[in-house]
């Protein structure tokens, strides 16, 4: 792939299908200096959302007699077998559909919606908490029941946005008040009520998300606090000062895992820069950290066919050469925000070079779908399309049309 010549450039772009606004708690301007291919690659995207993927997945992916999303669609767009349904699909689709009816992307989002929020209600444990139907007993990898009540709470915030109900603030108060039980001292969340260790960012990561979207959405000043709270603990606990990359797991009281235990997640470094330059409380601390995450990830996650990589070492090293489609999502959405902020060339040429990636992952027997790995080579994963994509995908293509849109 190659790089955009950076004075082809477009300012708001040109006429589309669909007219996209940013994730919940994102508030981006009009800006310029953007390659006119990244904008036709805005428009080929958001096509490709409106007229395919968002019908595909309410007419294949929603269970009406059973409740809530499937897990997967085969790549010929049957629903997959032998997948047990996942809170955080349900909450993942939710947010989809909602952003699709608030935006008036799809006629029946609002039902679409709905019927994800239905699916979501109904894994809400004895204890509040939202639980899948089959646990994952004894396992820890910060993709657990932290990991999905942030995203209940993403669902519950676009919920009561598209909606306008009370029920869906409330249901987010009280759940935001189950979770004080996994506040650590130190900042951030645990894994589990007095969980110690191992301690992870991903979780935290996606609280910070889902406490911006509640800013954007709520009166509350408690959701405010929280979304500080957690820019706070990026910066002081989870960010190395020497590198300037956060890692996946720590010890106890945030502490690093010794250098040989170290992982690294590219998409992730995108993932959190994104946030903190999107954190509408933030400063210019919270900026330049953004900005040099995004920067590490440019410069050491990323192969020489212009893709995102799926993990490095504890010294920067690539562990993992193989890419997921969600990290190029990220990839887009962050370059192109630091680059509307920063004016960088370069920064707009990765945003590029992210999109043509995506498409990439995109081209698939059945217009809707999605590939979930490629190899280092370029060669894609012959295996059904996770539903829990979908969420990435629709942030980033929104967050880049509301960027070059000026919406």
């Amino acid at each position: 792939m190659t790089r955009a010549n950076a004075a082809e450039l477009c300012t708001n772009g040109g006429e589309n299908e669909a007219k996209l606004a940013g994730p919940p708690g994102v508030g981006l301007g009009v800006v310029t200096g953007a390659p006119t291919a990244l904008c036709e690659a805005r428009d080929r995207l958001g096509t490709w959302l409106t007229r395919y993927a968002l019908p595909l997945w309410w007419e294949r992916g929603a269970d009406l007699a059973g409740g809530g999303f499937v897990d997967r669609l085969a790549q010929d767009g049957a629903p997959a077998r032998d997948y047990p349904k996942r809170v955080r699909v349900q909450a993942r689709q939710a947010y989809v559909y909602g952003l699709a009816a608030a935006q008036g992307w799809m006629t029946g989002a609002d039902r679409a919606a709905r019927h994800a929020l239905e699916g979501l209600a109904a894994m809400k444990a004895s204890d509040g908490l939202y639980r899948p139907a089959q646990a994952r007993e004894g396992v820890l990898d910060g993709m657990g029941v932290l990991y999905d009540q942030a995203f209940a709470l993403l669902a519950l915030a676009t919920g009561f946005a598209t909606f306008q109900e009370p029920e869906f603030e409330q249901e987010a108060s009280a759940l935001r008040d189950r979770l004080a039980a996994f506040a650590h001292p130190l900042g951030g969340f645990a894994e589990a009520p007095g969980l110690a260790a191992p301690l992870f960012a991903n979780p935290n990561m996606h609280l910070f998300e889902s406490f911006q979207a509640w800013c954007a959405t709520s009166c509350d000043s408690a959701w405010a606090e929280l979304a500080a709270g957690q820019a706070r603990l990026a910066l002081e606990r989870l960010i190395d000062p020497n590198t300037g990359v956060l890692h996946e797991v720590y010890a106890p009281n945030w502490r690093p895992l010794s250098a040989a235990d170290r992982m690294i997640w590219p998409g992730h470094l995108f993932e959190w820069g994104y946030l903190l330059l999107a954190w509408k409380g933030g400063g210019a601390a919270e900026r330049a950290a953004g900005l040099r995450l995004i920067e590490a990830a440019e410069r050491t996650g990323i192969n020489r066919r212009g893709v995102a990589i799926f993990a490095l070492d504890g010294a920067l090293n690539p562990v993992e050469r193989s890419a997921r489609l969600w990290a190029q999502t990220e990839r887009m959405r962050a370059t192109a925000l630091a680059a509307s902020l920063t004016g960088e060339a370069g920064l707009w040429s990765a945003a590029l070079e992210a999109s043509q990636t995506l498409e990439a992952f995109l081209e698939t027997p059945t217009p809707g779908l999605w590939r979930d790995w490629m190899d280092e080579a370029g060669a894609v994963r012959e295996e059904p399309a996770p539903a829990s994509s979908f969420y990435h995908i629709v942030g980033a293509i929104a967050g880049l049309q509301r960027l070059l849109d000026g919406g």
